[in-house]
């Protein structure tokens, strides 16, 4: 999803999860390339990153390498154009729509849909 800067006033960022949709935070608060975690009604956490391009995205904030709630803090990129996030920690990649690590195929972490709305 693209959005005008103009017209992301108002708008909150929503993960769906099995119950219906989780609001997460208001669209402004998002930094592109930057992550923000979410603390989800379960009490895991969600990471939520948009791009330069307005496209939102979000993935469980739990390295599954480490163990640690980090992935929101991680580095965001391409690898052949597919969006990633590394972990800041051992710097595993995690593809940003699926989940799937770049770097270990039997490896990857809940990817949620995610909307502005």
């Amino acid at each position: 999803m693209t959005l005008a800067l103009e017209t992301t006033t108002g708008l909150t960022v929503r993960l769906r999860l099995a119950d219906g949709w989780f609001e997460v935070c208001g669209l402004d608060r998002l930094t592109p390339g930057r992550g923000v975690a979410a603390l989800l009604p379960d009490g895991r956490q969600a990471a939520v990153f948009t791009d330069r391009g307005g496209r939102l995205y979000a993935l469980d904030n739990r390295d599954p390498f480490t163990g640690a709630a980090v992935l929101s803090r991680g580095l965001t990129g391409t690898h052949r154009g597919r969006p990633f996030v590394a972990s800041p920690l051992l710097k595993q990649r995690f593809d940003l729509e699926t989940g799937r690590c770049l770097d270990d195929d039997t490896v990857r972490v809940t990817a949620y849909e995610v909307e502005a709305a």
